[in-house]
């Protein structure tokens, strides 16, 4: 308490020496235009600024945070609520893109947000790092004006998501990833009708996925993934028809795929790898017109390929890695023109590898390791070349290859492990960051298979906080 009174106390004075320099100091000045920002705000601003940042002298320094003396992370617009222009506080970013390290050790989110009552988005990134923190029931169902809540790679941000987010229904984007929030995912999150956004991947939320997400109607990214979440994948998700990316991976989800995913037409990534999903995988999911992702590894599917997959033309990435699957290879896949990657390892699938995947225009990676298959592999010689060690065929026994390539310094084989693209991440916790978008700055940090893979485009379609989907295909 005290340490906030000194703070106010300090913004006030700071606040009357800008006040008469802005009025032009002199006996003959006019007072300064209170209008410029409101008195009650800027106070707050200093308080909310004075608990997360190292910095002492912030207020001293940014005493007209809105025209004279600006912070990078700090926005305003002018308010047209009265006949004089008011400047209003409606952003406040903290990241290591404007501080290294952004926060002090003892950061704290401050209840004079409340003070903030313009206050449109709050990003706090890489901020509580060893001070706990949670989330205050109160504080985050009564910032009425706010649509873009970002609180992402915070170790010490803990404790459950509040219910009372629902209050906030002009809520676009949700950004907690990366923390150690637990709990469940409160069902209340249905009434959040404008949200466009939920990212709350890389914690330690359990429970299920509730029924009611599937009342988030302009819903286009829903990422669940990295947590501990359980039951079934439900079917009200069929009715978020502005979907576009659906990531569920690495989770405890069971049951069988909704049909009902097929009816979703914008959708361009499914990742439900690192589950216990059964097959069969539903003949809904040829209606996926735009989908160019299809993760599904790591499930005991067991069954055989999808006779659909040929039908899904947009296809770049397919990875059925450790599903059991069993049967052939359907020739089918060849058609899929644009496919760039292709993971077929660690199954019993067994005859013949299709000639026709060495006709693949784009394919840059093939693994078909550990499998059953066997008689000759009839790819052509600059298919063999171009892929080299790309190109993965161990642990196929009857499997021979009817022309090694003239180049001696390829390879059909990964050198060094049996593992799948996405094992090889679990060892490394740097690759558990997903890339993000603020204010158009990248950061390129990608996690798991879709680093392996290289996704082209994915980093800028899918980061938190992204802009116009449209662009980008």
């Amino acid at each position: 308490m005290a340490s906030s009174v000194s703070l106010s106390l300090v913004g006030f004075l700071v606040f009357l020496v800008a006040a008469e320099g802005f009025g032009g100091g002199g006996g003959g000045g006019s007072p300064v235009d209170m209008s410029v920002m409101e008195q009650e705000e800027l106070f707050g601003l200093f308080e909310v600024m004075g608990s997360l940042l190292e910095d002492p002298n912030w207020a001293q320094m940014h005493p007209l945070p809105c025209t004279d003396t600006p912070w990078p992370g700090v926005e305003c617009e002018v308010g047209q609520e009265t006949e004089t222009p008011i400047f209003h506080v409606t952003k406040i970013h903290v990241g290591p893109d404007i501080l290294t390290p952004p926060c002090k050790s003892s950061a704290q989110i401050s209840p004079s947000l409340l003070k903030l009552p313009y206050l449109k988005t709050l990003s706090l990134i890489n901020c509580f790092t060893k001070s706990s923190v949670s989330l205050s029931k109160t504080l985050f169902g009564s910032l009425s004006s706010l649509e873009n809540l970002v609180l992402e790679s915070n170790p010490s941000l803990s404790g459950e998501i509040p219910s009372t987010l629902s209050n906030i229904t002009s809520l676009k984007v949700l950004c907690l990833l990366q923390n150690s929030l637990n709990g469940e995912i409160p069902k209340e999150i249905g009434r959040l009708v404008n949200l466009q956004q939920i990212d709350i991947s890389y914690n330690n939320l359990s429970g299920s996925i509730p029924e009611e997400i599937g009342g988030l109607e302009s819903l286009s990214i829903l990422d669940l993934s990295w947590n501990s979440l359980q039951g079934v994948v439900p079917y009200s998700m069929g009715n978020l028809q502005f979907l576009e990316k659906i990531d569920l991976s690495w989770n405890i989800l069971q049951g069988r795929i909704p049909s009902d995913l097929g009816k979703l037409k914008r959708l361009v990534l499914l990742d439900l790898s690192h589950n216990s999903l059964e097959g069969p995988i539903p003949e809904n999911l040829s209606g996926l017109e735009q989908l160019q992702y299809l993760i599904m590894e790591g499930n005991p599917i067991n069954t055989e390929i999808p006779s659909f997959i040929g039908a899904l033309m947009k296809l770049t990435v397919l990875s059925f890695s450790g599903c059991g699957l069993t049967g052939p290879i359907r020739s089918t896949i060849s058609s899929l023109q644009n496919l760039t990657a292709l993971s077929l390892d660690n199954n019993s699938l067994s005859g013949t590898v299709p000639k026709e995947l060495g006709t693949l225009p784009n394919i840059n990676t093939l693994n078909l390791s550990q499998n059953q298959l066997s008689g000759e592999l009839l790819f052509p010689e600059d298919f063999f070349i171009r892929l080299g060690q790309r190109l993965d065929t161990r642990g196929n026994k009857g499997l021979s290859i009817n022309q090694q390539p003239q180049n001696k310094k390829t390879s059909t084989r990964f050198p060094a492990t049996n593992k799948t693209l996405s094992e090889d991440h679990q060892d490394d916790d740097s690759q558990k960051t997903k890339p993000t978008l603020y204010n158009g700055n990248l950061s390129s940090n990608t996690h798991g298979l879709h680093q392996n893979f290289v996704f082209p485009g994915l980093i800028f379609l899918f980061s938190c906080w992204a802009p116009d989907f449209s662009a980008y295909y």
